[in-house]
């Protein structure tokens, strides 16, 4: 029996919600969850067919930054599971641009997916959660302050710092209540959004390896961790 079955054995089996599912991570997150045996709820605006077929997958087709669409949560939560284990924020959108061309509009698209859709949902959440559970919210080096920066990432990359304090403040808010709230801040990762933004650039890790960190720290870093950021990088970027 391997490590994460042993762990799983005796601890249980988990309610998690994962974002961005469709591809990279997201997608290698939530099959490792539930081919370990958890109960996944996956979000995305595109449905993998992989993810689909899963027994242990349920599927919502969500746009996050539409707040509206996001009751389909609250019902299923409401109706289905009662309680939630871990939270992944992991669904991320990225504009490379430069700022002098970076509209409003530019802006607040950006912002409505990796700030306000996690603040939105995470607010859904909140009733399900319980002592124990952990809320880990997937940013970017580019986010962290005094970080390497990239010209044309200003949207992407502020919106990324924004969920890390936001993340700080919830873990201060909800200590008492033992509801723990870290940050993952990822440097690059050989997935699609990287390569639609940097074409040919090849990054260190892999999603299906980055997905092994991010499930490991899921189960078990709560027990270490609250209201901190964690840099989860070998190079720069």
């Amino acid at each position: 029996m391997q490590f994460f079955d042993r762990f799983d054995y005796f601890c249980g089996m988990k309610n998690i919600i994962v974002t961005g599912t469709s591809r990279g991570i997201g997608f290698e997150l939530a099959l490792k969850f539930a081919n370990a045996g958890h109960q996944v709820l996956a979000l995305s605006r595109k449905a993998n067919q992989e993810l689909l077929s899963h027994k242990n997958i349920t599927f919502l087709s969500v746009d996050l930054s539409n707040e509206s669409e996001l009751q389909q949560v609250t019902e299923f939560l409401s109706s289905t599971w009662k309680k939630i284990d871990a939270v992944v924020h992991n669904a991320g959108s990225l504009l490379l641009k430069p700022f002098s061309e970076t509209t409003q509009q530019d802006f607040e698209n950006i912002y409505k997916v990796n700030v306000f859709g996690v603040a939105n949902l995470t607010r859904i959440c909140i009733p399900f959660l319980q002592k124990g559970s952990h809320v880990v919210t997937i940013s970017s080096m580019g986010g962290i302050q005094g970080s390497l920066k990239f010209a044309g990432l200003a949207a992407y990359s502020s919106s990324k710092g924004a969920v890390i304090t936001l993340s700080e403040l919830l873990s201060e808010e909800y200590k008492e209540q033992g509801i723990s709230f870290n940050v993952l801040a990822l440097g690059s990762v050989q997935t699609e959004m990287l390569q639609e933004a940097f074409p040919g650039y090849q990054a260190p890790l892999s999603a299906g390896e980055m997905a092994d960190y991010i499930y490991d720290f899921t189960i078990t870093g709560n027990k270490y961790f609250n209201g901190k950021v964690l840099s989860v990088s070998s190079t720069n970027p």
